[in-house]
């Protein structure tokens, strides 16, 4: 058994993702709870339920802030302590962090964890203009610089130094994409073609539509509790063996590497050490592909492949379904979607489902040790956890 247990995961729970129009996102996050509370016929919420993380990167979507109080109202869990968590597109994996440390405190028993945005009601226009907010304002929002534009400034670095190519960044596309068509809560249940991914308009070259997450509604969520305790509640609980994060200069241009982040490595090493697994030993992974470079990044700081060569390691299939290091299982940011706070918990509720063995036709055989890694800006904060079935 690798890792001492942090906490338990008993219960998980997901929105379906896409544009859900007519819907407030405290509506959004009860189908989540729904579906959370559905899964576990043992927890009884107003009971059991001590406190409530929920991650939300921006009131500007909704003009709506007090996140936690509206959250727990809706969640049908009035008068337990009510936290919002912000760390841009990693609010949510700050959420789950909150919560593993409220449970090692031992101030909580159970504990909900989990995220929400509501962003497809606003223009185009207007959501690039509020993510943009998770990017230096003097340097570079106020330059028209966009979060498209950022890591475009990566894919070109990556491409120069290591011979990536756009190929490599649309093979990301097609593989997500044939996850995503296999996941019924995804936003874009859709197969692409890497011709069709090549020939899509560009955004930011080299990233054109089809290296780019989308703008989507949705919110997710965990309960999580002691482990001595959790089969009180589940016969499958899941553990949570290794949690670590940290931050970088907000701006990318103070950095020493544009084809790495640092905060990523960082997160990771205290992950693995914590949970002592080695980056081989990972099943499973869902990683933050707000865009295809993001991904190809991602398997170089996890350790997946050596730097440099990520774009062969999704080149020769590595981490296909069927590959030796399946990642993005759910259809990933791009194409299960990206409703930015709900982000980091929709991805610890993929390696719950996978851990589980309940992925349907996305199932990932014999995963027992998962890892999510999520991403906020471009790389100032970063969040990984470890993940390990019973």
């Amino acid at each position: 058994m690798k890792g001492k247990p942090l906490v338990s995961i008993v219960s998980a729970g997901l929105s379906k993702f896409g544009k859900l129009e007519g819907l407030y996102g405290r509506e959004i996050f009860a189908e989540a709870v729904k579906e959370a509370f559905d899964r576990c016929p043992n927890l009884n919420p107003k009971d059991d339920i001590q406190a409530l993380f929920v991650g939300h990167m921006g009131e500007s979507y909704e003009h709506q802030g007090h996140t936690g109080a509206t959250m727990a109202d809706w969640a049908g869990l009035l008068h337990i302590p009510a936290t919002r968590t912000e760390t841009a597109c990693a609010s949510s994996a700050a959420a789950l962090r909150a919560g593993i440390f409220a449970v090692l405190s031992g101030l909580y028993d159970v504990v909900m964890v989990g995220g929400v945005e509501k962003m497809t009601h606003r223009t185009t226009a207007e959501v690039t203009e509020f993510l943009a907010m998770a990017s230096d304002f003097p340097f570079e929002q106020w330059h028209g610089i966009t979060f498209p534009g950022l890591y475009a400034l990566m894919a070109t670095a990556h491409m120069h130094e290591y011979g990536t190519t756009e190929e490599h960044l649309a093979m990301v596309a097609v593989k997500n994409h044939h996850n995503g068509f296999l996941n019924p809560k995804a936003h874009m249940q859709k197969e692409v073609t890497l011709e069709k991914a090549l020939s899509s308009r560009v955004v930011a070259w080299p990233l054109k539509l089809y290296d780019c997450s989308l703008i989507t509604d949705g919110a997710s969520c965990l309960i999580i509790t002691k482990p001595e305790i959790a089969r009180k509640y589940t016969d499958t609980p899941i553990q949570i063996i290794g949690s670590g994060q940290a931050s970088d200069s907000i701006g990318i241009y103070e950095r020493s590497s544009f084809t790495s982040l640092i905060a990523a490595k960082i997160a990771a090493k205290q992950a693995y050490e914590m949970a002592e697994v080695k980056p081989e030993d990972v099943d499973v992974a869902e990683v933050h592909d707000c865009f295809t470079i993001a991904e190809i990044i991602a398997y170089e700081d996890l350790g997946f492949c050596m730097p440099g060569e990520g774009g062969h390691f999704i080149e020769n299939g590595e981490t296909r379904l069927d590959g030796k290091h399946p990642v993005n299982t759910s259809g990933g940011l791009k194409s299960k979607g990206h409703p930015v706070g709900a982000t980091g918990t929709a991805q610890a509720y993929e390696i719950y489902l996978q851990l589980t063995g309940q992925a349907e036709k996305r199932q990932v055989k014999d995963a027992k040790i998962g890892l999510a890694h999520n991403v906020g800006g471009s790389g100032a904060t970063a969040a990984v956890h470890i993940f390990r079935s019973e």
